[in-house]
């Protein structure tokens, strides 16, 4: 991603969403607001790169729905959705998004935004459209979604985060959703530790990640590389991942504990058992649930 410009992954990831919500027979979301929230230029610019035959809205559904990456985005959603409902059924009050992108769940569920105070960090071009989009489509954010733009390869978490109401004394929520693979891993490590540094006890984290298999020889590697190749020309190369194998010990030696580790075969069949909303899972995808230990 460019300095200034909006990340165009964040941007197909949010018209998936939505795409989802209105298209698929049994939505595992309910998030109409992607596109609302992606400007109309950008919905036409994916248009004119497609083949010519349907109609631009139809054309724009089916590479998205054909992108290796769809199912993944919304089963991930879900499960981060469902670990969040969790948390604030326990009485967490705060939930950090790490690279929120257009997620819209503030939006989305009003009466449980007006008790928990939601910090989204991202980079400062896309959340500054984000704003935009939002002040346009929405007159504005709810009360308790505080923006905080950051580039987290030159500042800390924890920095940007002293610099907001966020309390590190009280418990917390945060989602690491599609960003992972796109860091050093010098630098996911960072932000794991500075996440135990500054959770309370009770915390826990939801985040995505690419098993580091694919970055290696054989099949998954075969299949990995041509999303690869796809995310890289848009200026946003996938970097690293973890073994899955690894994991746990690595989280241990943070101060973080493992909880949960699904591959996307195992996320299909959780919330698509039966096939009805077509999803597909990559061998590449990985989601993971950690607790922040006492």
């Amino acid at each position: 991603m460019q300095d200034q410009t909006p990340s165009f992954t964040a941007l197909a990831t949010a018209l998936m969403r939505s795409l989802h919500t209105r298209a698929d027979p049994l939505p595992l979301i309910d998030d109409p607001w992607g596109e609302r929230l992606v400007p109309e230029i950008v919905v036409r610019k994916i248009a004119e790169r497609l083949p010519p035959g349907d109609a631009p809205g139809a054309a724009v559904d089916g590479w998205l729905r054909a992108n290796p990456a769809y199912s993944n985005v919304i089963t991930r959603a879900r499960f981060s959705e469902d670990a969040l409902r969790d948390a604030l059924a326990r009485g967490v009050r705060q939930a950090v998004m790490i690279g929120a992108g257009f997620d819209s769940w503030a939006l989305r569920r009003p009466e449980a935004a007006r008790e928990v105070q939601v910090f989204e960090i991202d980079h400062p071009a896309t959340q500054d459209l984000k704003r935009r989009r939002i002040a346009a489509c929405a007159g504005g954010a709810p009360a308790g979604l505080h923006f905080l733009p950051a580039d987290l390869s030159r500042e800390s978490l924890g920095e940007v985060l002293a610099r907001s109401s966020f309390s590190s004394d009280a418990p917390a929520f945060f989602s690491w959703l599609g960003v992972t693979m796109y860091l050093s891993r010098d630098a996911n490590l960072a932000t794991l530790r500075a996440i135990a540094g500054c959770a309370a006890p009770g915390s826990e984290l939801v985040f995505s990640y690419v098993d580091q298999a694919a970055f290696g020889a054989g099949a998954m590697a075969e299949e990995f590389q041509a999303l690869q190749r796809s995310v890289a020309k848009l200026g946003e190369p996938f970097v690293s991942g973890f073994d899955p194998a690894a994991l746990a010990g690595d989280l241990r030696a943070i101060g973080l504990d493992l909880i949960e580790d699904c591959d996307d075969t195992q996320l299909v069949a959780r919330y698509d058992p039966q096939g009805l909303n077509g999803m597909r899972p990559s061998i590449r995808s990985r989601i993971a649930r950690v607790h922040v230990a006492g």
